[in-house]
């Protein structure tokens, strides 16, 4: 049982002004396994205070000197490997060799790289007869998510503490306690009081507080398109700078020319990682129409092949949801895919006979899906995959861009060249082409409805720097 009682302010950990707590779900068997303050307006005060007061100094050290810092975090990380891949298979539901590389390798990695990025930063620039300067842009309020808890918090945390930034961090109160586990190692390091500081809680009580706050500068935010809009609503009232991870109804376009066994079975476990609980995932698989039913066959095929269970079975490929809320919601979506008339090929809204507890969600394919559907149109955030025809390219992009979200896709074609070209067509943040690797250094980020502004690499780096010109 990892229980917290206590807030990280000001390089202390420090009991919170807000009274009760947050009680944290294993998700394969829907027992407490800890549990997080649940923190105020006022201690969101104490932390933004704090890292104003640190701001001046840290922002003024040397890139290298936050580099050493950096990798010292990175260390610890990397130290405490096991038990982050562990906490977060535990509280979000991914099996534990994903975990592993994933939810506790790339914050590892993230850190490490925005060590090199502040070595290699280049503060200022000539221009003719101007000197352009880049500067930390100040306080930064950084609000995350519960799919990818810690890596979501690094690829805030990190590039900001490395431009010379100050942050206040409130990590989603669902899954919080790899955040926990990050302060820890922190208060190890020697850190300056004040540079880092973490504030537990829901988003209507202490992320408004965050976004509102006269202190913060800056607000990093990733989460729904619904709860982003807020945050901008918000924001706007101090003129803050904000950037905005959002939603996402990612088109996976096979070509008539692509491997549709490859692409297909690609495509559904890039559906279903983390139980569906990505908002990159494909969750549109667009094949022509001549092609379509075979495609279901393929889909079926792979889909039923997942072995659902506890995250901490070897044998496990499908893990629960994070949440009896997260698992109605899906099921509700499930339900109203087969209402609106799209072809349920496997899967389906019951909770696995052989798994009675835990919020087990079966592994779902529609085909005949119309992206007017319900299901074609909202993100799920669960393991449905939605199977729709197309009858050319041009009807392909035209399908992949009817969606107000904008944040990922996939192209599959024997040419490269023509899938390309398709590529550069979709108006989305990044595109896989062929199943091209996730690369941590590259930006990450959506067009549209999913936001604005990129996390990871050099362009995350950027977000959090001002500029300022001198003359001379």
């Amino acid at each position: 049982m990892k229980n917290y009682e206590k807030i990280y302010v000001g390089g202390q950990w420090v009991a919170p002004s807000g009274r009760g707590s947050f009680e944290v779900f294993d998700s394969s068997t829907e027992e407490v396994i800890g549990r997080v303050p649940a923190a105020d307006a006022a201690d969101v005060g104490r932390a933004a205070q704090a890292a104003r007061a640190a701001f001046d100094g840290w922002s003024r050290t040397s890139p290298g000197e936050r580099a050493e810092f950096l990798q010292k975090i990175q260390a610890g990380l990397a130290a405490r490997g096991q038990e982050i891949a562990q906490v977060v298979a535990t509280e979000v539901g991914m099996p534990m060799g994903l975990s592993t590389m994933i939810q506790a390798g790339l914050p590892t990695i993230t850190f490490g790289a925005a060590a090199q990025f502040a070595r290699d930063s280049r503060p200022e620039e000539k221009i003719g007869n101007s000197v352009v300067v880049m500067e930390a842009v100040g306080v930064v309020g950084c609000i995350t998510p519960w799919n990818y808890p810690l890596h979501q918090v690094a690829a805030k945390v990190a590039p900001a503490l490395a431009a010379g930034c100050t942050v206040v961090l409130k990590p989603s109160e669902v899954a919080p306690l790899s955040a926990f586990v990050l302060a820890e190692i922190i208060d190890g390091i020697g850190l300056p009081r004040g540079v880092f500081n973490l504030v537990s809680g829901d988003g209507p009580t202490v992320g408004e507080a965050i976004v509102e706050h006269p202190d913060v500068d800056m607000v990093s935010f990733t989460g729904s398109t619904r709860a982003g809009k807020r945050v901008s609503e918000l924001a706007a009232k101090t003129v803050k700078r904000v950037t905005l991870e959002l939603g996402g109804k990612s088109a996976n376009v096979i070509l008539d020319d692509a491997d549709l066994v490859k692409a297909v079975r690609t495509g559904v476990q890039n559906c279903y990682l983390n139980s569906g609980q990505t908002c990159s995932a494909w969750t549109r698989m667009l094949v022509p129409k001549s092609r379509h039913d075979e495609a279901a066959q393929i889909a079926k095929q792979v889909a039923e092949a997942f072995k659902v269970g506890s995250p901490h079975d070897p044998s496990t490929t499908l893990g629960p949801l994070v949440s009896k809320r997260q698992q109605e919601r899906v099921r509700g979506y499930i339900r109203k895919g087969m209402e609106e008339g799209a072809k349920l090929v496997t899967g389906g809204p019951e909770q696995p006979a052989n798994l009675p507890k835990g919020y087990f969600v079966k592994p779902t394919v529609f085909a005949n899906v119309k992206n007017t559907m319900t299901i074609a149109r909202e993100e799920i955030f669960g393991p449905v995959l939605s199977i729709l025809s197309y009858e050319d390219d041009e009807d392909a992009v035209r399908i992949a861009n009817d969606t107000p979200y904008g944040l990922a896709g996939g192209v599959w074609s024997s040419d490269v060249e023509r899938a390309k070209r398709v590529a550069r067509r979709m108006r989305c943040g990044q595109v896989d082409i062929n199943g091209g690797n996730f690369n941590p250094m590259a930006p990450f980020g959506g067009f549209k409805q999913s936001g604005h502004g990129r996390e990871l690499g050099k362009f995350g780096l950027d977000e959090y720097l001002e500029i300022k010109s001198l003359q001379f």
